[in-house]
């Protein structure tokens, strides 16, 4: 390890965040990926105070009582409760340290959906500032994705990488270090969850909340058929009598509650590329598409994906630590990835007055 970069990691922590609708991953430079938890805040409406994050408020939704609310403070991949938002990337960072002190507060790369206006970057930078970090610098989730992927982003060659999160599914276009283009799709993980829902209501009259339908979709979700049906078992509450009851549910259910969803996403996906330029699609039909998040797990959709597009698709590895692992490479060589960071500050963000949390 270089004596500069051993000085930088005794003086400051170097932090990338996935900041994710659904899951909030934190890298720390010479460390890994050191936190992975829901993107989850539950607070006390009679005292203001939090009372959980992450893992242990996620337990919590669909169960508190009248003055505790679980709070997910992204929506679609951007912050929609900034204060709430500030108390989870103040826990994510303040784990991801140890407690432990340094001279000065963290360097953080912070992912964030492409195309995002200039007031929700500013959301986001003020938010990790209020936190704690000293300096902030954004990035492109596909990009950091195409990143961790570890993809030929420098070269004059065209990468194509879609990234199916908890909010939306972004779609990128990666060459030259930077954004040929992208789209962002308002269709994913949590969407799926919602036609569930919405699927076990109308079909076997049965109301169940966002963590069975998760649990659902994991459990047995599957876009082609298997050599054997899925199935299990799932408990809610009977529409017309009111009391609990239990069916049970099968692959085939589900691609019933999903399948609208997923053409839609497909049709976007076919517009982008016929809109991508000739030579840029001749190098994605030569190299393929790289498919990564958390979408990437539903059985069955890489192979209808590679059916609809007509190009050679491949899950990247660890598809769910995709982008976290592209904000960790970032950091490891700031010098070299600084180009593809967005909008980015030659000098440091001061903090505000209130600084650090302890």
């Amino acid at each position: 390890m270089k004596p500069l970069t051993v000085l930088s990691n005794f003086i400051a922590y170097h932090i990338g965040i996935d900041l994710g609708t659904a899951n909030t991953l934190v890298y720390v430079r010479g460390k890994g990926i050191v936190v992975n938890e829901p993107s989850v805040v539950a607070l006390n409406e009679k005292t203001g105070q939090v009372v959980a994050v992450g893992r242990h408020a996620k337990e919590m939704l669909g169960r508190t009582p009248q003055h505790l609310r679980a709070v997910r403070p992204l929506v679609d991949g951007v912050i929609s409760d900034f204060e709430v938002a500030e108390e989870l990337l103040a826990y994510l960072l303040n784990t991801a340290q140890q407690g432990s002190t340094k001279l000065l507060g963290p360097r953080v790369v912070v992912g964030v959906p492409p195309g995002i206006t200039n007031v929700e970057i500013r959301a986001v930078k003020d938010a990790a500032i209020g936190a704690g970090a000293r300096e902030v610098h954004i990035v492109e989730e596909p990009m950091a994705a195409a990143i961790g992927a570890r993809l030929p982003v420098h070269l004059p060659q065209g990468n194509m990488i879609i990234d199916i999160g908890g909010g939306t599914t972004d779609v990128a276009i990666v060459s030259l270090g930077g954004i040929v283009t992208s789209q962002n799709i308002r269709i994913a993980g949590d969407h799926l969850n919602q036609a569930i829902m919405l699927h076990m209501r109308d079909a076997f009259k049965i109301v169940i909340g966002e963590k069975t339908a998760e649990e659902l979709k994991i459990a047995v979700c599957a876009l082609t058929e298997g050599p054997e049906p899925l199935e299990t078992t799932v408990r809610g509450r009977d529409v017309v009598t009111g009391l609990p009851r239990e069916v049970v549910v099968t692959d085939t259910d589900m691609r019933e509650a999903v399948v609208p969803l997923i053409d839609s996403l497909l049709e976007n996906l076919r517009s982008i590329m016929e809109a991508t330029p000739p030579e840029i699609l001749s190098d994605i039909m030569q190299e393929g598409v790289v498919l990564t998040g958390g979408g990437a797990l539903i059985p069955g959709f890489r192979e209808l994906l590679e059916e609809v597009l007509g190009i050679a698709v491949r899950v990247a590895e660890d598809p769910l630590t995709t982008v976290a692992r592209g904000t960790g490479i970032i950091l490891e060589d700031f010098a070299a990835y600084r180009d593809v960071l967005l909008r980015h500050d030659e000098e440091p963000v001061i903090p505000t007055a209130r600084g650090p949390r302890t």
